[in-house]
């Protein structure tokens, strides 16, 4: 008979990474597919509002608990005409969208979509064009956006019925501008030099604002690090963070290399973090840069449905993933890791939030759903508020494919100090057998748990559906229980784990 596999976690609420920032359970909407016009946006819907908007959705919306919103893209800003999409809709041109070879119809722009954050309680990352456009459109969208009147683009927001300015905190400098899929894609220096002019602009227009300098747009590109290290060199008196993008797939249907792939993400955080480190010392600055993951998910599954998409259609359903239960493990293994990097993350954006690549699912003039990946966001969101633990962790081990020494236990704990909480978040990657957890929290005298909510499926492969939208969901009947400040549990195979301890 084999021996049980066994993990043990220590917690203590002196050892911290970092304060949480909560925009790190932001998400990202792009012109893209069906995530503005059919997802966020339907005007004629049964559920829609005054606005077009459609409330089940902004319902779902409102289960992740996402503080900002990053928009308009995404591949799509490189070529976008802010002026196009404000003012009379009757007026606005419809036009040749470049970067995914549909038809945008303008329908909904910055005014609408500001609109609809304010319904979801989210605020806006807004992104600016670099690829066909440069600092003059931007510093003008900024002064559109967040003076409050007596210039011309902030009368004109006000012609258009928006009386008060929006106040955008968070701006992008472009999007992924090293890809040569970009509309007007740049060298790191072409594009250190025209991120540099446009945020000293656009933060002489509003000098409370943030910025986002683009990284890489993976660290599988050839000149990963030697590009944040040129573009830092340029920017880094002007920016307040850098980007990273990064998707992971399972072509190979191998979930043991699959879920140890947040040993990826993890080198990949601290190559950026090394990096941007390197600039700092080297031009000697007391200031830290800090990092926006505002494209992260899984995303492979549609990469052929979206071959066979008719050029120049209106919305057509492009990037529609439909996620299983083990990308949803995936993607809890991911949130766990930006945790663990609190400490610099300060943004991140789950890439996207309706349709494509998205947690929520709609169909045209139907109903909306969840998807599996739904449930360990909205979990991490809403009871992942407070300040990162560092722990000591025991656990298993395995190789894969790709890697070596896969930790089985991943895990992370929260504690929010308002709440009085402390939260446990964990997956037990093993194929086959369930792992006995044994978790030291006696420094958190008086806590009781409360809930442990489990993620688990007999079939990695699962999926949910607009017929079947609940055939992976999270229940609370797992069996953690705590005895003079230990907490043991038996953490079945595959399963994603929240542990919530209030005092």
């Amino acid at each position: 008979m084999a021996d049980t596999k066994k993990a043990k976690l220590i917690f203590c609420k002196d050892y911290k990474i970092g304060e949480v920032d909560n925009r790190i359970y932001g998400s990202f909407i792009e012109h893209l597919g069906r995530a503005v016009y059919g997802g966020i946006y339907e005007p004629g819907h049964p559920e829609a509002d005054e606005n077009g908007f459609r409330k089940d959705v902004l319902n779902l919306v409102s289960e992740l608990n996402v503080p900002i919103i990053r928009y308009p893209g995404g591949n799509f800003v490189s070529g976008y005409n802010w002026e196009e999409g404000v003012g009379p809709l009757e007026k606005r041109p419809r036009k040749t969208e470049l970067a995914w070879g549909t038809i945008e119809t303008n329908q909904v722009g910055t005014n609408e979509f500001m609109n609809w954050a304010k319904k979801a309680h989210s605020e806006v990352m807004m992104a600016v064009n670099l690829g066909t456009r440069g600092a003059d459109a931007a510093r003008n969208l900024v002064e559109y956006c967040n003076h409050p009147g007596g210039t011309y683009w902030s009368d004109l927001r006000k012609l258009h019925g928006y009386e008060s300015p929006y106040k955008i905190k968070t701006w992008c400098l472009g999007n992924e501008m090293d890809g040569h899929w970009q509309i007007c894609s740049k060298t790191a220096e072409e594009y250190g030099r025209i991120a540099c002019e446009t945020a000293k602009v656009m933060k002489w227009v509003d000098p409370t604002i943030e910025l986002v300098a683009c990284g890489s747009s993976s660290s599988a590109t050839p000149t990963f690090a030697s590009w944040e290290a040129e573009v830092l060199d340029h920017t880094y008196e002007y920016v307040d963070y850098i980007s990273l993008h990064q998707y992971y797939g399972n072509h190979e249907k191998d979930t043991a290399n699959f879920l140890a792939k947040t040993l990826d993400l993890d080198l990949f955080i601290k190559s950026i973090i090394a990096t941007c480190d390197y600039v700092k010392a080297k031009k000697r600055s007391k200031k830290t840069i800090n990092l926006s993951l505002d494209e992260w998910n899984v995303w492979f599954h549609s990469n052929n449905a979206d071959k066979k998409i008719e050029k120049w259609s209106i919305a057509p359903p492009l990037l529609e993933d439909i996620y299983n239960f083990e990308d949803a493990l995936l993607v809890g293994g991911m949130l766990i890791t930006i945790l663990k990097h609190s400490d610099r993350i300060k943004i991140a954006c789950l890439a996207q939030l309706v349709n494509v690549i998205a947690p929520i699912m709609t169909s045209n003039n139907g109903s909306s759903w969840r998807q599996t990946i739904f449930y360990p966001f909205m979990h991490v969101s809403n009871y992942g508020r407070g300040y990162v633990l560092n722990p000591v962790i025991s656990t298993p081990l395995y190789d894969s494919k790709d890697f070596t020494d896969v930790p089985v236990l991943e895990a992370a704990a929260v504690v929010n100090e308002e709440k009085e909480q402390l939260t446990i978040f964990a997956i037990n990657k093993d194929l086959n057998d369930s792992l006995v957890l044994e978790c030291d929290v006696r420094n958190f005298e008086g806590y009781k748990i409360v809930n442990h909510i489990v993620l688990e499926n007999d079939d990695v492969y699962a999926v949910n559906t607009e017929k079947e939208p609940y055939k992976v969901k999270p229940h609370n009947n797992g069996n953690a229980k705590i005895d003079n400040g230990i907490i043991t549990a038996s953490l079945s195979k595959l399963s994603w784990n929240v542990i919530v301890l209030k005092k």
